[in-house]
């Protein structure tokens, strides 16, 4: 007899209504009662598992539970007053400790359920626990305080081993994989048309059976600061393959702005692709705010081709609301694009301009992978380089190191010298290389605006560009081209940018994304 019937038996049992009847006009019409009392029985049965479930949901709500971004297993941004949240009985006081200090933060749960505070990490180290006390304890355990990075983008930070396109020496890397000091949280795919309290997912220690499924490029960016730093690190990633930039902000940002909202209107649905601008944001990175992170990087932009010249106002537009809305500018670090063989000229290399463009973000830095991808695959398959590279921007901007090379040379100004234009660079003070042989892949153009092939110099730290049949040189191109894989280096072994000196108009066919 389960619980329900249970409830019904004593119902029929004890009813006073029925024992009444029964005692004061007999029998027959104690039956009459009874047929009538059996038909409501089902009823009653109904009645009672609602208030069971309501009893029971009552119950849930009572005790004190936390979002999934605070489990066991989890890294602490050291050395800060972290955010911890979730939620109890309006008016529950809530208990949080902390073991490497053992001092107790209370906090009063709010008339909506919910309770946040801070709580006072140390430097790196662990583990600890975390205790967090109302009605009912919480222990969370093995908890590490270190530095946290929240990983995202599309395909191309999505992909692990076992999941997506996968990366080199694959098999070898997952053998490897046992980091005690590495924690890794995945955020399961969902979308949202509004902002989320929680999200699926939970920390794991980093070993082979739990990295195979986790992105390739987080991965080796965290096994690089990990080794360098000799700290915990903890890995939030949360992408998914197919999305524009517009999915992963806030929808108000989008709406808030014409062109944004006539640009987003072209990214339309297919192959169970999500393209509707916020919903990724709200349902998987908005639940994480305003968990404690050091920063983040990021990989994406070969799904917002489709507008790449909207992409240079749109993508600083997003750092700076995820930045207003964990309360302070942390560094941003992502993946220029590789290139590729997209079906219309130029939208690859536009989008790079204009993730080249983002480095005037403050607090901001651009990998370049134009020597490490593959043009017959948007997936390159060297996640190894991407992720270590993007690690030496953190080594050197966010943790001071001096001994690391973290960018490749960036075009910043030109002078026209009679027939030529020369071109300067930051980041090749210790000069500049062509692998291979004579650099390739430079255009000159003079005032009719047709670009041809130039003939280019390294003299030190820049560079001199011309053509015999451009008498009055005006702008340099360079690897400008969707394919285009050019071979200028700086001496510590980083690929330039393609770029542009000129601002020319260039006019890119109407499409939608694929």
């Amino acid at each position: 007899m389960d619980l329900i019937e249970r409830f019904v038996y004593f119902y029929e049992v004890t009813n006073p209504i029925a024992i009444g009847i029964e005692f004061c006009f007999g029998q027959e019409k104690t039956n009459q009662t009874k047929k009538t009392h059996h038909m409501k029985k089902d009823t009653l049965r109904n009645f009672i598992l609602l208030a069971v479930l309501v009893l029971v949901s009552f119950q849930s709500q009572a005790e004190v539970r936390l979002p999934a971004v605070f489990s066991s297993n989890m890294v602490l941004q050291q050395n800060k007053e972290v955010a911890i949240w979730g939620w109890a009985s309006p008016g529950e006081q809530i208990k949080i400790t902390g073991s490497w200090n053992n001092k107790t933060v209370e906090v009063k749960t709010s008339s909506g359920a919910k309770w946040m505070t801070l709580l006072q990490t140390p430097i790196a180290g662990g583990p600890y626990t975390v205790t967090i006390e109302g009605e009912n304890t919480i222990l969370l355990e093995n908890v590490l305080i270190g530095e946290v990075w929240v990983c995202s983008g599309q395909s191309n930070m999505e992909s692990s081993a076992t999941h997506g396109y996968s990366f080199n020496n694959a098999e070898e890397e997952i053998a490897n994989a046992t980091h005690p000091k590495i924690r890794l949280f995945h955020v399961e795919k969902a979308t949202s048309n509004t902002k989320q309290e929680d999200l699926t997912g939970t920390w794991t220690v980093c070993s082979p059976e739990t990295m195979k499924g986790f992105s390739g490029t987080a991965y080796f960016f965290g096994r690089e600061l990990q080794n360098k730093l000799d700290i915990p690190i903890g890995l939030i990633h949360s992408s998914w393959g197919g999305t524009a930039a517009e999915v992963w902000m806030d929808a108000d940002v989008i709406e808030a702005d014409a062109v944004f909202l006539e640009n987003a209107a072209k990214l339309r649905v297919s192959d169970g692709w999500t393209r509707k601008a916020g919903s990724a944001f709200n349902a998987m990175i908005a639940p994480l705010i305003p968990y404690g992170i050091a920063g983040t990087i990021w990989y994406q932009g070969e799904s917002n081709t489709v507008a790449p010249l909207n992409y240079s106002r749109l993508f600083p537009a997003m750092i700076k609301d995820w930045r207003n809305k964990w309360g302070h500018e942390f560094p941003f670090y992502y993946v220029q694009i590789a290139p590729f063989t997209y079906g219309t000229p130029d939208i690859g290399v536009l989008l790079r301009e204009s993730q080249l463009k983002t480095m005037s973000v403050p607090n901001t830095g651009m990998v370049v992978i134009s020597d490490i991808g593959d043009i017959t695959n948007i997936h390159p398959t060297n996640k190894q380089d991407v992720g270590y590279r993007l690690a030496q921007w953190a080594l050197a901007k966010t943790y001071g190191k001096t001994d690391v090379s973290y960018s490749g040379p960036v075009y910043t100004e030109m002078k026209t010298k009679g027939k030529k234009i020369e071109l300067f660079f930051d980041y090749a003070e210790k000069g500049l290389v062509a692998q291979g042989g004579k650099l390739i892949h430079f255009e000159i153009a003079g005032e009719d605006q047709q670009f041809v092939p130039a003939k280019a110099k390294i003299t030190g730290n820049s560079i001199e560009v011309s053509n015999r049949k451009v008498k009055t040189p005006k702008a340099v191109r360079f690897a400008w081209d969707n394919i285009a894989e050019p071979n200028l280096f700086n001496t510590e072994g980083l690929p330039a940018s393609a770029f542009r000196t000129d601002d020319w108009e260039i006019v890119i066919p109407e499409k939608t994304a694929d």
